[in-house]
């Protein structure tokens, strides 16, 4: 019977143990419930019971709360100062059919299924897929091709989130038409193979997306170069100015290899010298300190047996503070860090700023153990005490995988893909509204 008063029989009940028999049943019939009368639909509408529900998704509920606060509208990011329900919230995510994303870098792409915990593959990067003299609309177009086939997936059926790269750092005119020929040249490729929208966003920003973080300073050490990238409410501070050291993850495993070359020990291939790289080295909080210390520990490589390494353990990572231990000419990566946060600060953006005081470290080499501290406690060594002051320096919060993580948070955002995606049909639009605005 319809009843506009009472829950009936539950009425004897106390509330807070009602609310635990509600929880026991399942959120679909749950919602039912709002149908039986207002009071019915008052009580199970309670925000902490979808809360409940909410939490129990794959997908941390931290995470939840932050992307649906913070990136629901897509770019410009604007924050949901009136939150809707939880209940209303929970309906529209469940509902969102999900996106392949493909994070591609420097070296390595991940790529899977945003509704999957973790990537499902990695393959080479898109940017060296391929034969490197053909046109870059038939590279990406021949590895999108090959992702979607490893995947067992038609391009017709699903949206895509990619992670575009860090490349042509400048905010010159001639950058930023490079930087706007890969992501048309990305579009193109995608909408040519029928994918029904695309959401091309850059690397650095889904590395802090993942952070839970819309503003702070992204620290990516990529395959062959680390860039330091300001970042502000999402959008990239170019102006501002981004930072690039020529040294890289493939910098660190050659430096390795030639002191385990020199120590006279053997091996068959990089993937050995990279596994120790990954497993035994790590970043010391005072250099000199750690040369008086015996840091000697093994490692078995599969099929190639048990390393030993000593020095090696911390002298790689430290190229990246002092990078003429390894012969190379160039800023260290605390260096360059506080040249960002010194532009960050003149540059006087906003009132508050805390936004640049949060650095959010990127990529697989950036979870060497230790980096984190050491950097800190360098930047607090160089920069001025109220400049210092605040300042933290978070490690990758998903591994190498961080920028994965951020766009499997857009992916799976109640608004997706109206919010962030592009048709094909606003992308000829829009390409049409840039050329006559050229002429």
């Amino acid at each position: 019977m319809m009843c506009s008063s009472s829950t009936g029989e539950f009425d004897r009940i106390p509330l807070d143990v009602f609310m635990q028999i509600v929880k026991l049943l399942q959120p679909n019939d749950v919602a039912r419930l709002t149908a039986v009368c207002k009071l019915w639909r008052l009580i199970v509408s309670d925000n902490r019971l979808w809360m409940y529900y909410l939490q129990n998704q794959p997908v941390p509920w931290e995470a939840i709360f932050f992307s649906e606060v913070n990136l629901r509208s897509g770019f410009p990011l604007q924050i949901c100062s009136q939150m809707q329900s939880f209940m209303n919230i929970y309906g529209l995510r469940s509902q969102v059919p999900g996106a392949i994303i493909v994070d591609g870098g420097s070296g390595y792409c991940k790529f899977g299924w945003s509704k999957f915990d973790s990537p499902s593959g990695r393959s080479a990067t898109f940017l060296e897929f391929g034969n490197i003299e053909t046109p870059m609309y038939s590279r990406l177009r021949h590895f999108f091709a090959t992702i979607y086939n490893r995947m067992q997936v038609k391009p017709s059926t699903q949206s895509i989130v990619v992670s575009i790269p860090l490349c042509q750092y400048d905010d010159t005119e001639a950058a930023k038409a490079a930087r706007r020929q890969l992501k048309e040249a990305i579009h193109s490729a995608l909408f040519g193979m029928n994918v029904p929208s695309v959401c091309a966003v850059s690397q650095a920003t889904l590395a802090l997306f993942a952070a839970k973080r819309t503003s702070g300073i992204v620290v990516n050490i990529g395959f062959h170069q680390t860039s330091v990238v300001p970042i502000l409410h999402g959008k990239i501070m170019r102006k501002v100015g981004v930072e690039a050291v020529g040294v890289g993850a493939l910098k660190l495993t050659g430096y390795l290899r030639e002191q385990m070359q020199q120590k006279n020990l053997h091996f068959d291939s990089l993937y050995t010298v990279r596994s120790l790289k990954e497993n035994l080295c790590y970043v010391a909080l005072d250099y000199e300190a750690e040369l008086c210390k015996d840091t000697e520990a093994s490692y078995e490589v599969a099929a190639a047996g048990w390393f030993t390494l000593a020095r090696e353990r911390f002298q790689t990572g430290e190229i990246l503070f002092q990078p003429r231990i390894a012969g190379m000419r160039a800023m260290g990566l605390h260096q360059a860090v506080a040249l960002c946060i010194d532009h960050c600060h003149g540059a006087e953006l906003t009132a508050d700023e805390s936004w640049f005081k949060t650095i959010v470290l990127a990529g697989g080499t950036a979870c060497l153990p230790g980096l984190a501290e050491r950097l800190e406690k360098e930047l607090h060594g160089l920069l001025s005490p109220s400049v210092a002051d605040g300042i933290k320096v978070l490690p990758p919060p998903y591994g190498a995988d961080s920028a994965w993580y951020g766009a499997k948070l857009i992916s799976n955002l109640s608004t997706f893909p109206n919010s962030w995606c592009l048709t094909k049909k606003e992308f000829r639009s829009k390409a049409r509204s840039d050329r006559r605005n050229l002429v």
